[in-house]
Formats: C-alpha cells, structure tokens, sequence
C-alpha cells in the first residue's frame, strides 16, 4: 500500500546524514549575519551582463540573443532607449560549447539573421572571486556575418564566471528559464520578505452621554460600533437603556505600522426594523496612544460628530459625547501562527526586546523525486522558508524534478522554543494565462524544525521526506536536503539557556497581566494572518496568499476526524505508562509472581516505615531514566511524521471532509453520510461527557444531603476516618492497609467495598434532564 510505502519511508529516513564541525569561539556580534556561503553546494555559474549599445541606428524592436551552444536568452525589446542592463546566467556544468556569441537583432529580419555580433571564447572568461568588485562593462565592436567590423555600432557588456553568491545572480535571468516569457521572469526569483510590525489596538468603550435618542430606549437596543479599514466589531447592547448607557467593554484590533487607517467610533441605535447612527468619533491611528505595560491608559471624552454633519459650519453644535480608552498595547506579541510552533514570541514594541541568543543558518540544498504537477511531467518547484516576521523564497527551478536550489539564508533567533517551516511550492504564474485566471500556487508539502531540539553549533545535513496531504489522499511527494545550523556563544550560552528555561516567560509578560481570552486570541491571529497576506500579496513578485496562509497554519482549527484520532492516539500514549502501571500492580496483587509480590510488598513496607528516603530515591530513579535515554537520543532533528499524523489510515470521505469549506460544499447522499458520521461521534463524546458530568454529579452529592441516608453514612465514615488517623500511627495504618490491599488470593472472598457502594449510590442529575 502506498501510504504503509511512505509511513515506512517517514520513519526510516530518520537515519542522519550528519556533519560535525569545530566548535567556534567568535561570530556572534556585529558580524554574525554576514557568514560566509558555507552551508550549500558551491555552483558556478557564466554570467553575461548586457548594458546597452551605442554609436547604433535607434531601430524599433531591437533586441539581444545570447547563444551558448543549444542554450539561448534574450533580452526584452528595446523600444527606443537602446539600454537593457539584463543579466543572464548560465549554469557550468551544461556548458558544452567553446564559444560565447552575442547577437543584436531585430525581430522583424528572420530568425536566422542578425545586425551584428560579438564571439568570445569561453575558456578565455575571467572568474570574479565573491570578495572582488563587480566586472566594469567594456564597449566591444560589432561585427557582421562575414566577420568584419560594422562602420558604426557597439555594444556594453561584461562578462565573468562566479558562483550563486554573486551579487548580481538574484537579479539574473538563469538559463534554465529562458523558455519563458519576460514578463514571467520576476515570479522565478529568490526573494526576501518582511511581515509587518502588528500591534494590538485596544478601544475601552466605556460610556456615553447627552445622546439624541431616535427611538423610545425601552424598545431598542444601544450600542458602540468600531471600523478599522475592513474590519468591524461592536459592544454589546447597554443594560441602561438611556441617554447615558454604560458598557465599560474592550474591542480589539490587530493594527499594522505606520498606522496610516483611521478608527471610526460610531454609537447605533438598534430596533428590530431600523439602525440609526447616534453620533461617530474619528482618530487617526498615528495619534492613538501607545503603552507597553500593563497600566491603563488615559480615560478621555471624545466630542462626536452628527452624522452627516461632518465638516459643516462650526455653529452646528451637537453636545454628545463618549467616553473611551484608545491605546496601541505594544506589550503583547501578535500571535500569527499557531502558540505552540510558532516562529517568534517577542512583544510588538522593540523597546522590550531581549538581545539575540544566536543565528540560525538553513542551506536549502536541493530536492529529489519530486511528483509532476503539470501535464507532461512538468514541475516549476521554489521553496519558501518562514522564521519570526522573514520570510525568504528562492528561485524557481523551471521543468525539473530534482531541482538544485543551493541557496542559504540566516536568521536571528531570540528563542530557542521556536520553529522553522519550510514549504515546497510549484509556481503557476509562468504562464500569463494562468496570472489572468488568477491561478494560485500549489503547496506540495512542508516541514518544521523546532531549534530547542538541535544541539548548539552542530551542523545537520538531512532529507526529510515531503508528505502531501489532499482531499483525496496522501502521497510523498518527494524529499528536500537541507543544511541547518544553530550557532551561539560559548560562555552566555550557559547563561541565557538557563535564564530563558528558568525565569524568562515563553509570551511577554502582558499575556499573563491582561490575558486575552480563547475568543479574543482566535480572532486576532486571523487578523494578524490576514494583514500578513494581504502586505506579502503586493509585493513583487507576490507571495501568493495560499502560500501565506498554508505556512500559518490557518486551518489548524478547523474540524478534522484525521486530527481527532491522532490526538486520541497522543492522550493514549500519555496514559499508557499508568495503565501499564496499573495493570502490573493487579498481577502484584493476585500474586501472579509470589516472589515478586512479596518483594513490592516488603519495599512499601520499607517506605511507610522509613520514609524519609523516598524523595531523594525517587530523584535518583528519574536521574537514571534521564542517563539511559541519553544513549538513545534522536540524532538528527525531528519532522512531520506520517504516522503521527495518521494520514495511513485516514479514508477518503475523511480527507474530503477536512478540506471541505464552511458552508459545506457537499450535498445529497454524502452529505448525508457525513451527517451520520458525525452524529456517531457524537454520541460517543455526549456518552463519556455524561460519564465524567455524572462523576462530578456524585462527587457533589456526597455532603449535599439530596440522599439524607446516604448523606449521614458518608458524614460517619468521616467521623470513623478523622478517629482512626487521629489516633492511630500514620505508619501502622498505611501498613495494615498496604498488607489488607495486597493480600494473598487465598485470603479473598468476593465482596463489595463499602465506600466504592456508597458511591455509586448517591444520587445525579441525569434523571432529571429531558
């Protein structure tokens, strides 16, 4: 089967290819973000810079062929300014010519002619080390057909071999996408990105005063409508229904520096046939105060404007008035991704930031055996990388199903408690068709690596196995190589490892003085993912807002039976060592092994009488745990599993209904399948929710006399209980009841505990629930 094939494979590439490399002293400071190209593959490269040409009739459509064997590029045309500065990259290792020919043409003469020409001879190209300038460009003389000189023309150009830590290679036209068309050419390019700097915009609507009511306050409804670009949310209805209603009620926003959107306050008077508008407040946001503690801020009452009013004649008076705190929290961090792996958890304000604790380095080296995704077994894969508010994208290998990225990227890191994803994406804009059907990108898979779990300064160099899910099953749909190294100090590292584990919250300190509730903390991370999307879709070349959206994980709460299994098997797993626990003290007790029953039995009784070295024993035992394990300890860092996930053993109506939209998609006979299905979990949730509630029912009915009887023999064994620990030996009652618990089968007859009966006697309220 072939998701047991990759379940199999998920596990068992886990054997590492690892390289260690010599701890280092230094590279921590100014420096410490200019690292040398040292984690990928060195790849070179011939690059051809065309500039312009000079001395040359101004010819329409005029462009420039570079043609190195069986590779060809050529320039954009030149509509009158005879100027490209284009450069153009050719990879080494497919260089099979031994001359370089640079033709200017026009592209009305037919395909085989050509205006003029410059050969160059391509051992003969000098190679530019990284540490070097850039090649000047040099005029060359053109020549024609025949090989002589032209009376008038030249061309600019430079040319020289170097590698992918060129500065000129993002901005370079690569020879293996010269198939496509010019305007397509920016979507193939490695890019950097920056999320915007959120904050959280709190509005403290308090009260309000001297309204002019449009409708008797006992049959409407007041309350405080806030809009904050395309965002909206509003109070609750005012219990004093007057010209002075009270709410003393926070709404939250999610703002983005430099706060260029107005907050429009707005008060509305609500009947079940119509909404008036009171009176509206507006503010600039850049005016809004900022704070980044816990203490209030300043309370004001804001005049509000009459609608309809706004910029009239000042004699217009209107005397309502609201009474707000508005603030910018930059105390919080704006959560974007899922708390548990997220990518950063620093405040908004930078003024609260804590210096950096180290760097990490990720080489995105290569992938292999990637799926066709378009027709004729064609994929055009970049990877996009995501660590705190950077974001990097790298180039775009067009055709290819094992491309080779070799790119390296460096990031600051200010918590180790953090991860890393890494997505693989065919890119879909190449063709201008597709840009017009507003065809989106297709996330093939992704990764995450949290940096607490790899050791410090230790290079990894590992494949991890790139599982799909989609609604109609799950594939691997092929590996990436990657080269990842968390660097730090040596001395402060000890120190900040111990402050961060110890002391440090993981969230500011502003989540546990003002926490936000579930509510609140769920709508603002889709507002904060939503700003993300729309700021990176603009710029250029955009990343696409499915792209953005996969990495945050916005679907992470949606409904999904696959998810629900997999966190049943988790809980299991957790519970498992206790009921392992539990089923070997039961073979104590029926002494299915004498001797060994005899020995637990003398060991408790050493404890009850001589307890004084449980604890450091106890320490010790979990010391010896903590040794063994290390032996044991995962050699190279952990990935998506599909196991874990249970993606083996997901059906295809499940996948479907995990992808499936709100409101459903679905109809008719699997819909109603779908119905059913979730009718039947529910029925087990309902029956173990009404487990536990009759529990909690019994637990509270013991002292609640609603059972006088059962009440008054709870209340004796009380008294019984108080008498026998009061005056008996703690020691001789735990070892006579330790010896009564563990007695031999032979000393047994089948009876009912007293207490346990008493238990499940007293009365729930189950009974009395329709």
């Amino acid at each position: 089967m072939q998701v047991e094939k990759m379940a199999n494979q998920s596990s068992n590439d886990g054997a590492p290819k690892e390289t260690s490399f010599n701890n280092r002293k230094d590279e921590l400071e100014e420096d410490k973000l200019t690292r040398k190209y040292n984690l990928v593959e060195e790849m070179n490269f011939l690059f051809v810079r065309i500039v312009k040409v000079i001395d040359f009739p101004n010819i329409p459509n005029l462009y420039i062929e570079v043609k190195l064997g069986n590779m060809k590029a050529t320039t954009i045309y030149s509509e009158s300014k005879l100027s490209w500065n284009q450069v153009f990259a050719f990879e080494k290792d497919k260089i099979h010519a031994d001359n370089l020919v640079v033709l200017v043409k026009d592209k009305t003469m037919p395909i085989n002619m050509f205006i003029g020409r410059v050969q160059f001879i391509v051992g003969e190209i000098p190679t530019r080390r990284p540490t070097e300038s850039s090649s000047a460009p040099q005029w060359y003389r053109l020549e024609d057909q025949t090989g002589a000189n032209l009376d008038r023309g030249a061309l600019m150009l430079s040319l020289w071999f170097g590698t992918q830590a060129d500065e000129y290679f993002p901005q370079a036209w690569c020879s293996d996408t010269t198939r496509i068309s010019s305007d397509a050419i920016a979507y193939t390019r490695s890019k950097v990105y920056m999320s915007p700097t959120l904050w959280y915009l709190r509005v403290n609507v308090i009260q309000a005063q001297d309204l002019l009511l449009r409708f008797p306050p006992e049959s409407s409804e007041i309350f405080v409508q806030a809009d904050l670009g395309t965002l909206r949310t509003r109070t609750c209805f005012s219990k004093n229904k007057s010209a002075k209603p009270f709410w003393n009620e926070d709404l939250m926003f999610v703002a983005q520096e430099p706060f260029n959107e107005k907050l429009v306050l707005s008060i509305v008077q609500r009947t079940p046939a119509n909404h008036v508008c009171l009176g509206t407040y507006t503010t600039n946001l850049k005016d809004v105060q900022k704070r980044t503690n816990d203490m209030p801020a300043e309370s004001f009452w804001y005049d509000l404007d009459q609608p309809g009013m706004i910029g009239t004649a000042p004699y217009a008076k209107f005397a309502s008035k609201l009474n707000a705190r508005i603030s910018l929290d930059g105390g919080y961090h704006v959560s974007d991704e899922p708390i548990e792996y997220s990518s950063d958890y620093r405040p908004s304000s930078k003024q609260l930031w804590n210096s950096s604790v180290g760097i990490l380095e990720v080489g995105i080296l290569k992938a292999t055996d990637l799926l066709a995704m378009k027709m004729g077994g064609r994929t055009d894969a970049y990877c996009v990388a995501k660590y705190g508010p950077k974001w990097v994208r790298t180039r775009t290998i067009v055709d290819s199903l094992s491309p080779n990225w070799n790119e390296q990227y460096v990031w600051e890191v200010y918590e180790p408690f953090t991860v890393i994803t890494i997505a693989v994406v065919d890119n879909n804009q190449l063709d201008s068709g597709s840009r017009a059907r507003g065809t989106r990108d297709t996330i093939m898979a992704k990764i995450r690596i949290r940096l607490s779990t790899l050791e410090r300064n230790k290079l990894y160099t590992h494949s991890y196995p790139l599982i799909g899910l989609h609604p109609f099953g799950v594939n691997k749909m092929g590996e990436i190589h990657l080269a990842v190294r968390f660097s730090t100090g040596e001395f402060p590292w000890s120190f900040n490892m111990f402050r961060f584990y110890s002391t440090t919250p993981l969230i500011p300190s502003m989540h546990l003085l003002l926490p936000l509730s579930p509510k609140q903390f769920d709508n603002l991370r889709n507002q904060a993912a939503r700003i993300i999307e729309t700021s990176l879709s603009r710029a250029e070349p955009p990343l696409g807002r499915e792209v953005v959206s996969n990495i945050l994980d916005m679907s992470s709460d949606v409904w999904s039976m696959r998810k629900g299994i997999a966190n049943y098997y988790r809980i299991m797993s957790l519970t498992s060592d206790f009921i392992a626990f539990w089923k070997w003290l039961e073979d104590i007790k029926l002494w299915k092994n004498s001797f060994e029953s005899f020995l637990f039995i003398v060991q408790c009784l050493i404890f009850v009488l001589y307890p004084e070295p449980m604890l450091p024993l106890a320490c010790f035992y979990f010391f010896v745990i903590g040794l063994n394990n290390y032996r044991k300890r995962p050699g190279y860092p952990c990935h998506i599993d599909a196991t874990l996930s249970c993606v083996d053993t997901a059906t295809q109506d499940d996948l479907q209904e995990e992808f499936d939209l709100v409101p459903t998609q679905f109809g008719g006979e699997h819909l109603r399948r779908q119905y059913d299905q979730l009718r039947r979990i529910g029925r087990n949730v309902q029956i173990q929710a009404n487990h536990l509630a009759v529990f909690i029912d019994k637990l509270q009915s013991l002292s609640s006399w609603r059972d006088p009887r059962a009440t008054l023999l709870f209340l004796v064994y009380c008294v019984f209980g108080f008498l026998v620990t009061f005056f008996a030996p703690f020691k001789a009652s735990m070892t006579i009841w330790i010896l009564y618990y563990l007695r031999a089968p032979r000393f047994r007859n089948v009876s009912i505990f007293s207490v346990g009966n008493l238990f499940d006697r007293m009365p729930s309220n189950e009974a009395f629930i329709l």
